[in-house]
């Protein structure tokens, strides 16, 4: 209902909820930025925004497990609770809103409103003013459908489905790289575990020779320096012993933060020897190449980029071309009248309107011109980098290939390195104990195996994740033939 007279006891109202609504907002407005540049900004907001952002993050559990997890298990979970994927999947959805934000503009459109006022004047006439009121109710339509426009609404469909083929590869692609990020923390996990059983086995050794050392000194059989010697390879294998066990600290976190688990949760795996390391790979280079071209989520999505240019181009060449709308506006109205001292008059009846519109830009400075040749940079620009894309993805392949091919050559040099160090170490210990061989022979082979053992390790991780590098790459670890074979 709108009023155009009003009393001096409204306007009064009106003023009050003015002032009320002005004090409402000043604690709004009243956010100001840092006071100097030379003190860090704090504000009780900062706290609050800290605790509304406890109440954001969702906690995952591990489901309990009597056994260590194996890297299939812990993928599935970093599948089903890292954030990531979350974020990924709503961006999808919304785009696939988007697409029916476009396919809507093929439908008319209706809309509709309703009226009532009352209009209450004091008309001057003569020497006298004399009060009117005029009461109206009215209710309208308004449809309004654009019936061609030489494929500007078809131009925009056909980008936003290819913008949401786009996000749908990027989803993809959010699970390849966090398969890829668990499998690197996992396997750096048991490389730190592997080598904490070395450098342990390691400082066992140093531990044996040191004993030797001092029961020969006390037999008269060794000098004081041997022994100090082997104290020092002794205290020189506990301190690698607590750099190791810090790396295995971290690599915990990490793994824990790529399940979206709290850094400090402690997560039970695979001892390193229950876990098979292949030989060599089966396949070449090429054929991996072939593959990884065909299946990677990346490269699929510049693909999509390029649809979505073509049919930007396409809205820009429907620019030069008319649209016709048609528009229908029906009113159904009821409108009295009064003035003073005569009676009330009343009238009803259906108005409106209907309208065939005909747009066409004649002349815009050349501004469609300069959008087509724009479109049309993009589109050239979006195949450039469905080139760049797959040059760089052969790139990738190649090095993989040829790191996997390396860590299969180093496990093998690894396993032979570790063999004949530990028959030197042993062979050196005993000759040693027997009086033919010097302490430093001993420490020397002591160091030797204890660098094979952890080469031997390494060696062994290397082959594990240079095969996930190699399935990152390919994109296999997203195929689903795949998915059920993970080491």
């Amino acid at each position: 209902m709108k009023l155009q007279y009003e009393s001096p006891y409204a306007k009064g109202k009106l003023c009050l909820l003015l002032v009320v609504m002005i004090l409402s907002v000043a604690p709004v407005c009243a956010q100001s930025p840092p006071a100097s540049p030379s003190r860090p900004w704090h504000s009780p907001e900062a706290r609050i925004l800290a605790e509304e952002g406890k109440r954001y993050r969702q906690i995952a559990l591990l489901p309990p497990s009597g056994n260590a997890y194996s890297l299939a298990e812990l993928i599935d979970f970093a599948e089903s609770h890292n954030p990531e994927t979350r974020v990924s999947w709503e961006s999808a959805i919304a785009q696939a809103e988007v697409v029916g934000i476009a396919r809507s503009e093929l439908f008319p459109v209706l809309s509709a409103a309703a009226l009532s006022s009352a209009q209450r004047d004091e008309v001057p006439f003569g020497t006298r003013f004399y009060r009117m009121t005029v009461p109206a109710f009215q209710a309208s339509l308004d449809l309004s459908y654009t019936i061609f426009d030489f494929g500007a609404r078809r131009g925009r469909i056909d980008a936003e489905r290819a913008r949401l083929l786009a996000a749908n590869f990027a989803f993809t692609d959010v699970h390849r790289n966090l398969i890829f990020q668990v499998q690197q923390a996992y396997y750096r996990l048991l490389n730190a575990l592997g080598q904490e059983a070395a450098a342990r086995a390691s400082l066992a050794n140093a531990a044996q020779v040191q004993q030797a050392a001092e029961a020969r000194l006390q037999n008269g059989l060794a000098t004081l320096p041997d022994v100090l010697e082997a104290r020092s390879a002794t205290a020189q294998a506990q301190y690698d012993l607590q750099a190791i066990l810090g790396v295995e600290q971290i690599t915990r976190g990490d793994l824990a933060t790529a399940l979206a688990l709290p850094a400090a949760t402690r997560i039970p795996v695979q001892p390193l020897d229950e876990i098979p390391t292949p030989e060599s790979i089966g396949e070449t280079v090429e054929r991996v190449m072939e593959r990884a071209l065909a299946q990677r989520p990346d490269l699929q999505a510049e693909a999509a980029n390029v649809r979505a240019a073509n049919a930007e181009r396409q809205q820009a060449r429907s620019a030069f071309y008319p649209d016709l709308k048609f528009q229908a506006e029906p009113t159904a109205a009821s409108l009295y009248f009064q003035q003073q001292n005569l009676p009330w008059g009343h009238t009803a009846g259906l108005t409106g309107q209907l309208a065939l519109t005909l747009n066409w830009t004649v002349f815009d400075g050349g501004a469609r011109r300069r959008r087509l040749a724009q479109a049309e940079a993009d589109v050239r620009g979006s195949v450039a980098r469905v080139g760049a894309v797959s040059d760089r993805i052969e790139d990738e392949v190649w090095t993989a290939y040829a790191n996997l091919t390396t860590a299969f050559r180093q496990h093998e040099a690894a396993t032979a390195l570790l063999t004949a160090a530990t028959e030197s170490y042993s062979s050196s210990l005993e000759s040693y104990n027997y009086g033919v061989r010097n302490l430093l022979d001993v420490t020397a082979a002591q160091k030797v195996l204890a660098g094979a053992r952890s080469a031997d390790v390494l060696a062994r991780t290397q082959v594990l994740t240079a095969l996930a590098d190699l399935a990152y790459r390919a994109g296999d670890s997203i195929q689903s033939n795949t998915r059920r074979s993970r080491p």
